[in-house]
């Protein structure tokens, strides 16, 4: 049995309830009559959606700002801890040792003197010494000499003629350094003596032989100065004057001077040098006829230089211009050549190119001819050398720290090169130097193309090794052959640190062929001239040393180690093997 509330308020919500509950019947059934009806009255409509991909924003996202509830049936609270220190003083006996630092083992340095003596003696009756000098005046002045003796009894086998030889040598200096700039003066004098020992003993008869005095000798004085300037217009000047002379009335007169200084520009700076260079001498015949060869140039050049550097780039734009006055013929010229190089890194220090052309006017002088080949006659014809250009190209660079290495190739052209040539066998002439025993000076236009490479290698400052080669192809234009000329020329060199005391290195050295001509001049007649080639030689040299203390030290030396019988120049074979032991000293006063 149902109870009925008859409570007022009850039954007055309860009313209300079924009002609400009635009038939303009956909405929704009039909404739906009308939707039939609206449906079968007009055309079928269809729904698009437009889905957008949803771009969240900062400003979407929301903190949630409500506190966790704990749920744990009971929660425990912090216990406080209450702790007290005690500090109980303690005695103590210990003492720390005082801290020092570790010992290093220091070298003793190398004393160093100013002063150098050398002498030695060995086979062939050979002596050597030498002495340098050098002395400290004050602070901005010194003093300096030099003197030299090299001499040799000879005793090559087959000679026929002394082949004794000697060379000494004096030279002092005075310098100074001052605020600004910096100066210095020297003198010397060098005696030398050679033979015409190589006589072609299957062509003369041995009374002429027999009558022949080979011994000749040459004289040289000089005496120059140079000057530095410190950030000046001029960067520095040097001038010297050499005579040179022989005991057959030849002599030699050179006065050279020039200067270089810096020419101001916006940014930079333009390079240049101006030289004078003079030359005046004379021999006493000719070869063939007594007839007096008299011979002079005078020099005047100009040479600016200008540098442009662009990162790894170096190009330096320059060139040469001289004016050159033949003061026996009269006859004034004007030349220019170019000085044009270039470098780029190309992997920094590994890979360097580089290249280049340039030209230059030689002053050729019977002191440069007597240095390079002594056995020249006094009979020569000088005039300078139009080196039209030099033009290279090439690879440098380091493959490690102690290793280097440099490629390069080379095409030059010059007119009037000199090349050292045998003087013809003189029948019936009673000359010194006409039986085949001297040579002479031709001049030609020759091109020369060569290739060059070399290694360098410095494992340590106690090992140091070097090789060095060239290959060469000559052209010439009037003569057969490039006379004298190798075509191809290899070195090395070696040097060991052995120890504290003990030390060793070597050279050796490699010439390829050499064209020269063998000719006879009887009565007026001359036969035709026959070609020779020289023979390649390898010449090997060695020495080893024992420092005893900071000032004394002996030594070895062996050249010619493989005891070749070479021929240097046609018709001189050179020592043997050769032996010398000496000491040096040095000391400061």
């Amino acid at each position: 049995m149902t109870e009925i509330n008859s409570n007022p308020r009850n039954q007055e919500l309860m009313f209300s309830r079924n009002a609400v509950i009635l009038t939303g019947l009956l909405f929704s059934f009039s909404m739906q009559l009308f939707a039939q009806e609206r449906s079968a009255d007009s055309i079928d409509t269809q729904v698009v959606n437009v889905v957008k991909p949803y771009s969240p924003k900062i400003s979407d996202a929301f903190k949630v700002k409500e506190i966790p509830s704990l749920r744990d049936s009971t929660t425990s609270a912090k216990k406080q801890v209450i702790y007290n220190i005690f500090s109980i003083p303690v005695a103590s006996t210990f003492i720390p040792a005082k801290g020092r630092a570790a010992a290093v083992e220091k070298k003793q340095p190398q004393a160093l003197y100013d002063n150098f003596l050398s002498f030695g003696a060995g086979s062939y009756t050979t002596l050597l010494g030498e002495l340098y000098l050098n002395h400290a005046i004050n602070r901005t002045e010194s003093v300096g000499g030099y003197i030299s003796h090299h001499s040799s009894q000879g005793g090559i086998s087959g000679v026929v003629l002394d082949d004794q030889f000697s060379t000494s040598r004096i030279r002092a200096n005075y310098s100074r350094k001052l605020r600004d700039y910096s100066w210095s003066v020297d003198a010397g004098y060098k005696h030398e003596v050679f033979n015409w020992y190589g006589v072609p003993q299957s062509i003369i008869a041995p009374e002429v032989i027999a009558d022949i005095d080979s011994q000749h000798k040459f004289f040289t004085f000089e005496f120059g100065g140079e000057v530095e300037f410190d950030d000046m217009l001029f960067n520095e000047g040097q001038v010297r004057f050499r005579r040179f002379a022989d005991d057959y009335d030849s002599g030699e007169n050179r006065f050279f001077a020039s200067t270089n200084f810096d020419i101001p520009l916006r940014d930079d700076v333009l390079n240049a040098e101006v030289r004078i260079d003079y030359l005046k001498g004379n021999f006493d015949q000719e070869f063939f006829d007594p007839v007096e060869i008299n011979y002079g140039n005078f020099i005047l050049g100009v040479s600016p230089s200008y540098q442009i550097k662009e990162d790894d780039l170096t190009v330096n734009l320059g060139a040469r211009a001289y004016y050159l006055n033949d003061t026996e013929q009269g006859e004034n010229k004007f030349y220019v050549y170019p000085r044009v190089t270039a470098s780029y890194r190309l992997a920094s220090e590994v890979l360097i190119a580089y290249g280049g052309i340039e030209g230059d006017l030689i002053q050729n002088t019977y002191q440069a001819f007597a240095g390079e080949n002594p056995f020249v006659s006094p009979t020569l014809e000088i005039m300078p050398t139009d080196q039209q250009y030099d033009a290279y190209i090439g690879l440098k660079g380091k493959l490690s720290n102690n290793m280097s290495y440099n490629i390069r190739g080379n095409y030059k052209a010059a007119n009037n090169m000199p090349l050292i040539l045998s003087n013809p066998v003189l029948v019936g002439d009673s000359g010194n130097f006409t039986q085949g025993n001297s040579f002479g000076i031709v001049y030609d236009d020759l091109k020369t193309f060569s290739v060059f490479g070399e290694v360098n290698v410095d494992v340590n400052r106690n090992f140091t090794l070097g090789i060095k080669a060239e290959y060469f192809n000559y052209t010439t234009d009037k003569q057969e052959e490039p006379w004298n000329l190798p075509d191809f020329i290899a070195s090395l060199f070696m040097d060991v640190q052995i120890d504290e005391h003990w030390f060793a290195g070597a050279n050796l050295y490699y010439t390829g062929e050499r064209p020269d001509q063998s000719l006879i001049v009887d009565m007026g007649l001359i036969t035709l001239p026959n070609t020779v080639i020289l023979e390649s030689f390898f010449d090997a040299n060695a020495h080893v040393g024992y420092r005893i203390n900071d000032r004394w030290a002996v030594y070895a030396r062996a050249n010619n180690i493989a005891n070749q019988d070479y021929k240097r120049w046609l018709n001189y074979p050179v020592q043997g093997i050769q032996f010398l032991a000496g000491a040096t000293y040095k000391f400061d006063f």
